[in-house]
């Protein structure tokens, strides 16, 4: 009996392309409830016209989705995290993290390049590593996972990748935290903020610096950065997380 024109064909994983995505959720501590789902989202659109799916079996659609999902969290955890943070410069930090280049990296960290589906003409041209290719798959993963598991299970996965970037100060070149610890102090009328090295670690081609940064000689936080500045302005990005958290 020949199938119906309009049924979606299957995606086919060989066993070992099923074993990376069983160590990818592993990884994540994730899991899918629909295979299908989870492999439409790692589907190029080169693969569906080589293998000749149907149109809407590539990965595009769960993009767009996933790129409104990610947005509202990064948001949401903006909101919630930096009390103290203006809506100018949350917005300033949430388009550094949604960019491409930082979803690629982030796909890059998990390897997802390795587990797309991708045409034979697109992987030999280098497709596979290809930065707006990566932050479309890391989008449309997203995407996948609010469809599968919820918005809880979106949160759990960037809890443990974009967050956690946040957290340890990987946008602090594209942010001005100390000037907003700086306004926010003044604001209060807390007294002066001042900054220290205090500690250099690792070899001479690869240092660390290690900053404090104070209100009144009362210790508000440390960060650590390749450089002074970029150290200092993590202290103060800490520095602010606190403060936001206390005026909770």
């Amino acid at each position: 009996m020949k199938s119906s024109p309009n049924k979606k064909k299957k995606i086919h994983a060989s066993e070992t392309h099923v074993q990376k995505f069983r160590d990818l959720l592993s990884k994540l501590g994730l899991q899918f409830n629909d295979d299908q789902l989870l492999y439409q989202a790692f589907t190029h659109s080169s693969y569906v016209n080589e293998k000749k799916h149907n149109a809407d079996s590539d990965n595009e659609r769960l993009e767009f989705l996933g790129d409104a999902v990610l947005e509202l969290c990064v948001s949401q955890y903006l909101y919630r995290r930096f009390h103290t943070m203006q809506e100018g410069e949350m917005t300033k930090l949430r388009a550094a993290v949604v960019c491409e280049p930082s979803l690629a990296d982030l796909a890059r960290n998990y390897q997802f390049g390795s587990l797309v589906f991708l045409g034979k003409g697109e992987n030999l041209t280098g497709g596979r590593e290809r930065s707006a290719m990566l932050a479309d798959v890391f989008e449309a993963f997203v995407g996948a996972l609010y469809l599968d598991q919820g918005m809880d299970a979106v949160d759990h996965f960037l809890e443990q990748t974009v967050y956690e970037k946040i957290e340890t100060g990987s946008y602090t070149d594209v942010m001005d935290f100390k000037s907003q610890l700086q306004e926010f102090v003044q604001r209060a009328s807390t007294g002066a903020v001042t900054y220290e090295i205090v500690d250099e670690q690792g070899p001479a081609h690869s240092r660390e610096f290690v900053a404090r940064v104070s209100i009144n000689g009362d210790h508000q936080g440390e960060g650590i950065g390749k450089t002074k500045k970029s150290a200092e302005q993590h202290a103060a990005q800490k520095a602010l997380m606190q403060l936001s958290a206390e005026n909770q």
